[in-house]
């Protein structure tokens, strides 16, 4: 059977730089940083930062008699998402019906505010003091279910939780899923809330995240000389993706997807294959790309590496191809990451615009990207997005402006 061209007809930001299509891309194109101290588990615990939604109210989203009881924030986050992005698709709950639909969300973490809660009540109340609703928050799984509860649909659901490139590994299969023809129509993206007392105090420990707070909104700087570490944040970005046939109109086309791991000892190696990979899914040449949203979280090491495997790809060209890291906007927020830039790609490619790579102020020589810390109008219509995770996982997407 013939395969099927997939779009994006709906866009569902919930992140710091904005919630929503386009307060997030007003936010998204200011050339400032959202890292900021966060002092929510107490001075006891020492210097933290983070970027955060602050607040954020699931009930502005949906109504929240219809939420399962007890959800964890990154399922407020992805139900809200989910809403924003059929509704930038206009596609009401009627429209849904007789579709066949699939939710894929991709997280990282399970639900760490769920667990601490329930084993300080057990340390403090002995067994008595479990609670039995955690096993009902904690699996990721149950994220895509509550969407399928929310929206009162029948559809099939799946969690990717392939660490950091999990949201973007989620948008990936839902959009394999549309071109075989086995659903008409996915909600998918990612979702992360890893701000609670652990995993973060483990992050800083690994020096994933800083550990102090000291001019916060200076912290986060990827591929700049001075760069030491990237940040921890949270957030989603969900999406409605349908086959070409479609009448709704569409921002851009998932032309190509592929994965790959790291060689021994060759750090962000799998993104030049993933890379490579992706460029023959979509059946197009390196010189084809027109702009990059790299994963560049800011780590001393991970962002030469990703610069590395992008030389492999481009080699002299590389220098000519206009590319962002939006961390030092809105940090790091794992699993949703690389669904966070496939929503700042499909917009930027609509917009003709480029969001700016902020607080990149001094060019690594060891980072040979065409970076800018201001937005730049640039006509685009190829875009190819990479992510990165623990445990020497790469994935990479190429978009088409539709």
């Amino acid at each position: 059977m013939k395969r099927r061209r997939v779009k994006i007809t709906g866009i569902g930001p919930v992140t710091p730089a904005g919630v929503g299509r386009e307060r997030f891309w007003q936010g998204i194109l200011e050339p400032i940083s959202r890292v900021r101290p966060f002092g929510k588990l107490g001075h006891q615990y020492g210097p933290l930062v983070a970027a955060h939604l602050d607040p954020f109210d699931a009930a502005d989203y949906v109504d929240q008699t219809r939420v399962p009881n007890g959800s964890a924030r990154h399922t407020l986050f992805a139900i809200a998402g989910a809403v924003l992005a059929l509704q930038d698709a206009g596609i009401a709950h009627k429209d849904l019906q007789g579709l066949s639909c699939a939710i894929i969300t991709g997280t990282t973490v399970m639900d760490f505010g769920g667990i601490v809660s329930s084993m300080d009540a057990v340390h403090k109340h002995g067994s008595r003091g479990a609670k039995p609703r955690t096993m009902y928050t904690i699996n990721t799984a149950t994220i895509s279910g509550a969407i399928n509860e929310v929206l009162e649909i029948s559809a099939r659901t799946m969690a990717m939780q392939s660490s950091c490139c999990s949201g973007l590994d989620a948008v990936g299969f839902a959009a394999e899923l549309v071109a075989a023809g086995e659903v008409d129509l996915a909600i998918c993206g990612g979702t992360e809330a890893p701000l609670h007392r652990f995993p973060l105090l483990e992050l800083r420990a690994a020096g994933l995240t800083p550990p102090t707070t000291d001019m916060p909104e200076r912290l986060d700087r990827p591929f700049d000389l001075w760069r030491t570490t990237g940040v921890v944040s949270e957030g989603a970005a969900m999406f409605v993706i349908e086959a070409d046939s479609s009448p709704r109109p569409g921002y851009s086309y998932i032309s190509g997807y592929a994965f790959a791991n790291d060689d021994q000892g060759d750090l962000c190696s799998g993104i030049a294959v993933a890379s490579r990979l992706a460029l023959a899914d979509a059946q197009m040449r390196p010189a084809q790309i027109e702009a990059i949203n790299a994963w560049g979280p800011g780590h001393k090491l991970i962002d030469v590496g990703e610069a590395r495997a992008m030389e492999r790809i481009f080699a002299g060209g590389l220098a000519e191809i206009p590319t962002v890291s939006i961390k030092g906007s809105i940090g790091n927020p794992l699993g949703a990451a690389g669904a966070i830039q496939i929503a700042a790609t499909a917009l930027a490619q609509r917009e003709s615009l480029i969001p700016p790579t902020v607080n990149w102020d001094y060019p690594d020589p060891a980072c040979p990207l065409n970076l800018s810390k201001q937005p730049r109008a640039v006509a685009h219509g190829v875009t190819m997005i990479n992510a990165h995770g623990l445990a020497g996982v790469n994935s990479s997407m190429i978009l088409e402006r539709c």
